[in-house]
């Protein structure tokens, strides 16, 4: 079955002509807001095209219109953002947030971002596009991998699923906030991997600073030993050997245990690229150390030293009283938004596995028949989260009840 397209080529067009960097202070404005529901839009359909083998129009606008660079741009100011503004957001006394949705959509803003780039930078001319600006994504991605693996050597569960409170009294919504962005941080650092991947596909076409960065200033090779022998994407619930795939922990049967899952195809190819390609070879000296850290555990890297300053509680109050603190108005007409963009269809098609229960996380089966944008798994369940979801529930339905008045309203 054809899926319907979410954009049509002019709609996508104007999109990518408006696609802008921000300055970080203005993270969660309007404007922003407004960007970041045409990079959701522009995502779903390169996932779209993509998985349907179509042309991919998407890409080609991006490419034509020199707007990958300005996606890099916003994908590290989003990541200065979490690391640097969001902290002291959470630590405000007096924020008390009408709805934490706003917040949501910066945290989740990078891993929109990165997965675009992930679909779209399998092609070489995506990379050429990105010019100098591919430098910092692979100095990005090597940051997200290296905390990635210093949680490992520290003895933390990647990717570990957490339960939630059952109980609004046992932790508050931004608690609840910084454990979806754990979360969302996971599956961009393994989103990271396959960008590498691709950037390493095409260093016979980039500049040479590119294979320098990858080869010299990161030693890319001995990260990814690191990562094969540490596996975060592979753990054990209760005996049961689990792997990440597609976005979920998935339980492996014995007679696949042995199988190379897409992510360790992901390293074995960036190995192979950046060891036995000629142009990468003549770059690499691998003398005794070198060979020796290829053959062994690296040592474990340093945390990322966490520092805060004046300038980062200025911005994140400058935030909290103009982006984060909407009126009820502003509220009801953001939700209507939100509903157009998030069409929940097309979510659904491109999302093919069981929804979760927002509730518990088990596998759910029955959805919220107010506003469709929820599921639970069991009426217990959805009672016990009502107070959680009922500010949601409530902007959501007026929104859509709204959309649906307006449709049959004459032009």
């Amino acid at each position: 079955m054809e899926l319907s397209p979410v954009l049509l080529y002019g709609e996508a067009e104007g999109m990518v002509r408006s696609l802008q960097s921000f300055p970080l202070r203005d993270t969660g404005s309007g404007g922003w807001l407004k960007q970041h529901e045409y990079i959701e839009k522009l995502n779903m359909q390169a996932i779209l095209n993509a998985s349907a083998g179509q042309e991919e129009m998407i890409k080609d606008l991006l490419v034509t219109h020199g707007k990958v660079s300005s996606l890099i741009r916003e994908l590290i100011t989003v990541e200065i953002w979490k690391q640097k503004v969001f902290p002291v957001i959470s630590q405000l006394q007096d924020f008390q947030p009408r709805s934490t949705f706003p917040l949501y959509m910066v945290i989740h803003h990078e891993a929109t971002i990165i997965n675009l780039l992930e679909t779209i930078l399998y092609h070489k001319d995506v990379c050429e596009s990105a010019e100098d600006l591919v430098l910092d994504l692979i100095d990005y991605c090597h940051r997200k991998l290296t905390l990635l693996l210093s949680r490992c050597s520290a003895g933390e569960i990647a990717g570990q699923d957490r339960l939630l409170p059952s109980s609004a009294s046992e932790t508050s919504s931004l608690e609840e906030l910084k454990l979806q962005a754990e979360s969302l941080e996971f599956d961009v650092a393994l989103k990271c991997l396959s960008v590498l991947r691709y950037i390493t596909d095409h260093t016979d076409s980039l500049p040479l600073s590119i294979t320098t960065r990858l080869l010299n200033t990161h030693n890319l090779p001995c990260v990814l030993v690191e990562l094969l022998h540490s596996c975060p994407w592979s753990r054990r619930s209760k005996g049961q050997l689990q792997k990440f795939e597609s976005g979920r922990w998935l339980s492996v049967p014995a007679e696949d245990q042995q199988k190379m899952t897409k992510l360790d195809g992901q390293v074995w190819i960036s190995l192979y690229n950046l060891l036995l390609r000629p142009e990468c070879q003549q770059k690499y000296n691998i003398d005794g150390f070198t060979r020796g850290q290829l053959l062994k555990v690296p040592e474990v890297w340093d945390s990322i030293i966490r520092e805060n300053s004046g300038k980062w509680k200025a911005i994140a109050k400058h935030q909290v009283k103009h982006a984060f603190s909407p009126s009820d108005s502003e509220l009801r007409h953001q939700a209507q938004r939100w509903a157009q963009t998030y069409n929940m269809d097309v979510m659904e098609s491109l999302v093919p596995d069981k929804p979760k229960c927002g509730s518990c996380g088990a596998e759910a089966g029955k959805r919220c028949s107010r506003c469709q944008s929820e599921w639970y798994c069991t009426r217990q369940c959805q009672v016990s989260h009502w107070q959680k979801h009922k500010k949601t529930c409530e902007l959501v339905s007026e929104a859509l009840k709204k959309m649906k008045e307006e449709a049959k309203t004459p032009m």
